[in-house]
């Protein structure tokens, strides 16, 4: 039985958590909203800490799932942060979907202690969280990520080492490029068969099967064809991350034509009040342009 801690109980982190409670690690969670955790102490078995350090105390491995950057500094690196708690040989796992160049800094300063770190941003939304179905897109030393994968793997159907700190959310940020542009695709594709007087669920059905099958239009294109969108990622975590992707592309030159002009459209949506709503929502954006 392993010495877990786990730091943030959001939409991801709070049913990450309680695989690991499930699997019978001994696990110590810290939430900034402490009615979350207390919740969560009522479905799963472990214990609650009032800080990061105190949560990583003792600890053999430490999960980070917060929101951006400066959340992760504040539960990590600020006073009393979880890294102020870790033993030289623990573990250090951020699970946030963050920039590169904090996994870098990140691992510098795990480094100066003798902690371990591993980037590793996931996806598969809520649901891949609750289904123990995530993807994880690692970044670290392959020891480091050798010792942290089985734990990982409670909560995981697939996760990969794609190479040195910084690399798991480089990779983040390539999915989210490519999910932003399924998307719009996919809200084009529908609001043209709609206005064309097609039966969208039949429509869907068949080509589903074919060459523009994806993970978007298998688990969104229905609900976005009713205009459902109370459930899912944010569409504002999905701005959110995009920032993240544009400002590593501008670093690197790489142009990104698309993913601009989608992130337009979202803030958009944002502005009229659909943040919190799916990241799918983007097909409203046309149907308001009847």
């Amino acid at each position: 039985m392993t010495s877990v801690a786990f730091i943030g109980l959001g939409v991801m982190g709070y049913p990450m958590a309680g695989h690991l409670a499930k699997t019978g690690h001994e696990i110590t969670v810290y939430n900034r909203t402490e009615s979350t955790a207390t919740r969560w102490l009522h479905e799963y078995s472990g214990k609650s800490a009032q800080t990061p350090a105190a949560a990583a105390t003792g600890a053999d491995f430490v999960f980070v799932c917060v929101g951006n950057d400066d959340d992760v500094r504040e539960v990590v690196l600020d006073t009393p942060g979880a890294l102020a708690g870790m033993a030289p040989g623990s573990v250090l796992v951020d699970h946030t979907t963050a920039s590169a160049a904090l996994a870098e800094e990140l691992f510098s300063a795990a480094l100066d202690v003798g902690v371990g770190f591993i980037d590793a941003p996931v996806s598969g939304g809520e649901a891949g969280a609750k289904n123990g179905a995530l993807t994880v897109m690692c970044g670290g030393e392959e020891s480091v990520f050798a010792a942290a994968q089985p734990i990982m793997d409670r909560y995981a159907r697939a996760v990969t080492l794609l190479g040195p700190a910084g690399s798991g959310q480089l990779t983040k940020m390539v999915n989210q490029v490519c999910i932003a542009g399924l998307l719009e695709g996919l809200s084009e594709g529908l609001e043209l068969g709609r206005r064309c007087g097609l039966d969208l669920d039949r429509v869907i059905e068949v080509i589903s099967q074919g060459a523009a099958g994806s993970w978007q239009m298998e688990n969104r294109a229905h609900t976005m064809s009713r205009g459902e969108f109370d459930f899912g990622f944010a569409l504002d975590w999905m701005r959110k991350d995009l920032q993240i992707c544009l400002a590593q592309a501008r670093s690197v030159g790489a142009p990104m034509p698309l993913t601009e002009t989608v992130n337009g459209f979202y803030d958009e949506l944002s502005a009229d009040g659909m943040g919190q709503s799916d990241s799918s929502a983007l097909i409203a954006r046309l149907r308001d342009r009847e």
